[in-house]
Formats: C-alpha cells, sequence, structure tokens
C-alpha cells in the first residue's frame, strides 16, 4: 500500500512539475550535458567521492568491513531509495553488509542507524550555518526540526551504543569520532557539485557556497519524502533554495529538476554495480547457491508400504468429510493412509473427520499452516511411507489426482512433487490472486534458480528421505520455506498438472501483508543459514505425539 502511494504521488508530482518548469531551461540543460559527455563524467566522478567517503567513515566504525563492500552497500540503499517509497532503500545497506561481508547483524544495523543520525544532523548543521532564515521558511521545516532532533538523540545514542560495544575484547566496531563527522560534513559539501553543474547546463550562475546551500536545503526537503527518490519534496525544496537566491522560480525548478534527473541516474547505475561488485554480488546472496548436493534417488518402496495424504484443516468441518471420502483406497498397489492434522479448529472439524474414516492429529491451538505441514510431515514419516502427500482439505484440490502428484516419486524420478495449477486446469482462481500468485511464482523461481511455476500450491509430495529432512522455519505457511530447504538440500524437484477449483466454504487465511511480514523474513533467515551452512532452529521437524487412531485407509 504504502509503494502504490508513493508511486502514485511521484507520478502525480512529476506531471505538475513538468508544467511548472521552464522548458527552454531544461533544453538548455539537455543539450549543454549531451554536448559534453566527459563533463557529466566529471560530475559523477566527483560525485561518486561523496560515498567514498560515507564508506570511509563506516569503516572506520566498522573496521571488519571491507571498503568495496561498504560502498557497495551504500550505494545499492541509495538505488534502493530511489525505487522504493520512505526511504525503504536503507535496509538493504545492512543486508549487504551482513549478507556479503559477514559483519554481525547488530554491528551492521548500530553503525548503520548512527552514521545516517549523523548526517542528518551535519546536513541541518550545514543549513543553519549557510542559511537559516531559508531553512525556516521551506515546506515542512517543523518537520525538518523534528526530525533533526531524533537525529541527533539517534546519534548520541548510537554513539553511547557503539562506545559500549567496542568495549568488548570482540567488539570489531569504534566509536564515531571528529573524523567521522568530518567525512559527513564534506560528503555533503562534494554532491553540491551536481546542483552546481546542473544550474551551468541551464544557465544559471552559482557559486560554491550557493550550490552548497541549495543542494543541503534540497537534501533536506526530503525528510518527509514518501515518494520514491523524494520526487517532489525534493523539487519543492530546492526550487526555493534557489528562489530565495533571486532565480526566477520556473528556471529554479528547471535547475532541480535537472540535478535531480542526474542524481537518479547515478543512483541506479551505481546501485547495479553495488549489487554484483565486488563478489560475491548481492543478487548471489539473496539466491540459492549454484553449487547444491545431490541427493540419491528415492529407493524403490516396499509393496506394502503406504502412501500417506495428510490435510492440514483449520475450521473446515463444511467440506473435510467430502475431500476425505473422495482420497483413493489404492495408489499403484499402495495402500492410502488418510491423516487430517486439526490445527486448533473452533468447529467440529476433527469429528467430522474420524467420522469419514481419516485418522487425526489434534494441534491443542491454532498454529498456522505451517506448523500443521511441519507436523504432518514429521508424522507421516513414521509410517515408513512410500511417499508422502498433502493436500488442502478445503475442496480447492482433488484428492483423486494423489496418483499422479505421487507417481514421480514412486517412479524414482523427484523427491520433491509440487502440483502446478498453472500447468494444469484452473476452474476459477479470481485475478488478485491469480496475479499475486505469478509475481510470488516468479520470485521464487528466481530466488531457487529453478523452473518453478506455481510456487503457492497446496497440493504436494514428497520422497520418506525429504519428509524426515524437510524444515519449515515458520509457522505461518510452508511454501516458499519447504521448496527453498529442500532445493538447498539438493533433493529433486519436478511438477505435475493438477487441477483447482476456487473455495465455496469457508475463508482463505492469507492475507498480502501478513503473508509477506511472515513470509520475507523467514526466507531471509533461511538463505542466511544456507549461506552459514546452518541447521533450521531446534524444534523447526520435531514429531508430534500421536494417538494410534482409526483405520489404514479412506475412501
Amino acid at each position: 500500500m504504502l509503494w502504490v502511494a508513493g508511486a502514485a504521488i511521484a507520478a502525480i508530482t512529476v506531471a505538475v512539475v513538468m508544467r511548472g518548469a521552464d522548458v527552454e531551461a531544461l533544453h538548455r540543460a539537455w543539450r549543454a550535458a549531451t554536448a559534453r559527455p566527459l563533463v557529466v563524467v566529471g560530475v559523477a566522478t566527483v560525485y561518486t567521492g561523496a560515498f567514498v567517503l560515507r564508506a570511509l567513515a563506516w569503516r572506520r566504525v566498522l573496521p571488519s568491513l571491507p571498503l568495496g563492500h561498504a560502498l557497495a552497500a551504500i550505494c545499492v540503499a541509495l538505488a534502493g531509495n530511489h525505487l522504493l517509497p520512505a526511504r525503504l532503500g536503507e535496509p538493504l545497506r545492512v543486508a549487504s553488509a551482513v549478507r556479503r561481508a559477514g559483519v554481525p547483524v547488530d554491528a551492521a544495523v548500530a553503525s548503520t542507524v548512527t552514521l545516517r543520525a549523523v548526517d542528518a544532523v551535519a546536513l541541518v548543521g550545514l543549513a543553519l550555518v549557510l542559511a537559516p532564515g531559508t531553512v525556516a521558511r521551506l515546506p515542512g521545516s517543523t518537520a525538518i526540526a523534528v526530525a533533526a532532533v531524533l537525529a541527533a538523540g539517534i546519534a548520541v545514542g548510537g554513539g553511547v551504543w557503539l562506545r559500549r560495544r567496542a568495549a568488548r575484547p570482540d567488539a570489531g566496531v569504534a566509536t564515531p569520532d571528529v573524523w567521522v563527522v568530518a567525512a559527513a560534513v564534506t560528503a555533503w559539501a562534494v554532491e553540491a557539485v551536481v546542483v552546481w553543474q546542473a544550474a551551468q547546463w541551464a544557465g544559471v550562475a552559482l557559486t560554491a557556497s550557493e550550490a552548497l546551500l541549495v543542494s543541503v536545503v534540497a537534501v533536506l526537503g526530503q525528510v518527509a519524502a514518501i515518494a520514491p527518490g523524494g520526487v517532489g519534496t525534493y523539487e519543492a525544496a530546492g526550487t526555493a533554495g534557489l528562489a530565495a537566491l533571486g532565480v526566477e522560480p520556473a528556471t529554479a525548478l528547471a535547475v532541480i529538476v535537472a540535478a535531480h534527473a542526474l542524481k537518479t541516474v547515478y543512483a541506479l547505475a551505481a546501485g547495479g554495480v553495488g549489487l554484483l561488485m565486488p563478489a560475491p554480488g548481492l543478487a548471489d546472496r539473496v539466491r540459492l547457491p549454484r553449487h547444491r548436493p545431490g541427493a540419491q534417488p528415492p529407493s524403490p518402496p516396499a509393496a506394502s508400504a503406504p502412501v500417506v495424504l495428510f490435510l492440514p484443516a483449520h475450521d473446515e468441518a463444511a467440506t473435510v468429510a467430502d475431500v476425505v471420502t473422495r482420497v483413493p483406497a489404492r495408489v499403484s498397489e499402495h495402500p492410502v493412509w488418510c491423516v487430517v492434522v486439526d490445527d486448533g479448529s473452533r468447529d467440529d472439524t476433527a469429528a467430522r473427520a474420524e467420522a469419514a474414516g481419516a485418522r487425526v492429529l489434534r494441534r491443542e491451538r491454532n498454529g498456522g499452516l505451517g506448523a500443521a505441514v511441519r507436523d504432518g510431515l514429521a508424522l507421516a514419516a513414521t509410517f515408513q511411507p512410500a511417499a508422502v502427500a498433502f493436500c488442502d482439505a478445503d475442496g480447492e484440490y482433488a484428492p483423486e489426482e494423489l496418483a499422479r502428484v505421487v507417481a514421480p516419486i514412486l517412479a524414482g524420478q523427484a523427491h520433491y512433487v509440487v502440483g502446478s495449477r498453472f500447468c494444469g486446469d484452473i476452474a476459477h482462481m479470481r485475478l488478485h490472486r491469480r496475479w499475486g500468485n505469478l509475481v510470488l511464482t516468479r520470485a521464487l523461481a528466481v530466488v531457487a534458480r529453478q523452473r518453478v511455476t506455481d510456487g503457492q500450491s497446496g497440493y504436494r509430495a514428497v520422497s520418506p528421505a525429504a519428509a524426515r529432512a524437510a524444515e519449515i522455519a515458520h509457522d505461518y505457511n510452508y511454501a516458499q520455506v519447504l521448496t527453498l530447504d529442500l532445493l538447498a538440500k539438493g533433493y529433486g524437484y519436478t511438477e505435475v498438472p493438477i487441477s483447482y477449483r476456487w473455495r465455496t466454504q469457508g475463508q482463505s487465511f492469507v492475507r498480502l501483508g501478513s503473508y509477506v511480514t511472515a513470509v520475507v523474513p523467514a526466507v531471509w533467515r533461511l538463505l542466511g543459514r544456507v549461506a552459514a551452512h546452518q541447521p533450521a532452529p531446534a524444534g523447526a521437524g520435531t514429531t508430534p505425539a500421536w494417538p494410534p487412531t482409526a483405520s489404514d485407509g479412506a475412501g
């Protein structure tokens, strides 16, 4: 929602800005820049110096961080801030340092927050020294004042935290000193070259101190920015700064638009380089390794070994009995055992499942789909199965297609099978869910380095070995983390086409906000463990208590 709001604000702002700017001054700036590309390269080189200074300051506080990785992380964050709303690119700086350089998370966060606060204090200090009256007249000056006070508090608090940590033998951090503050001030001064050159291109003569003032004022305007890159607030504040120096407003707006355009192009280019260099690139650190261990093909199962199909269920009394009665009794001569994992239902889901012939594993409280699938896999693995499959109990998936889903496992062709709705038949799926599924699936395929057509399918099967090895690292859902976990361990993956129909009873638990906030951090942690060769947290794959009940089959 925030991204949509930011994008909308940016689009409206661009339309308004282009109507208010001096078009001839913009054309003049464009012609001057394209006529002398070496000048553009020179400005970009000097501008880079500002970020080198910030990287050096970061290294002074965090000596274990190599300079190249410090600069790359800052550039990645810069690009993120130009693509994401509300300066949400800043966490990418921490992520890059942690994932690529192995810096401890707490040290990376504390040093980043402290240094950004120092940057903000230095910026406000420069503005107050150069032209306090102009700052007072800026749009959002109250917000700037509040932000300055907060930044000063954060800078002091962060410095105290770093000092305490620096006292530890294994600290790896240092307390910010006068050189860090000097680097912050100098970096802002160096950045002013962009505004100075943009003004030259547009035919406006500025002194170095005037360019610094306008640059500082324009950046201050981004304090309250929502739109990506601070589009709108940067232009408003920068134009006000130039107007205070006597520049005609339309021409002033053209200068600031030209400067912001150059900064944006630089940010995207530098961020792209920062993603890839130095090695290892951040893109590689947010994906599974190219080379992974390979698991042996599934062993031929004994003829008497059951195929276990378990159905996670929460308040599915309206549909669970129908699904259970449709489960086939046998698959390729293997008996089928149906288990319903009742995830703390408040209705009579468990009773109806038992009445229909299923075994029931009761969870005392609702833990989430991921927790239910974790328990189902752990339990099924104790039955010495030929294969383990699971699908939702809401009737969206056809239990009659069980043979198709487990066939690659019984044939020894794969350890992990996902039923793909998008390769099969979808009777109905709401448009926003279809697009959401496709976007998430594409993201999963990139991270997994694996062709995936349905990353959120609720109909899957695993071999006994994969069932024992599977680790589901969070309770909310399992789809992405199970796939990444098994692929990281080398278990062979394949897909089969399945049919799908939209549920007619009950409600889906999936909500975009909850899904993203639960799944993305879990995927991030999983990738971190893969990179560090660490197992999942203790208890992620424990076997639930099981009272033997009911018959060996259903349907």
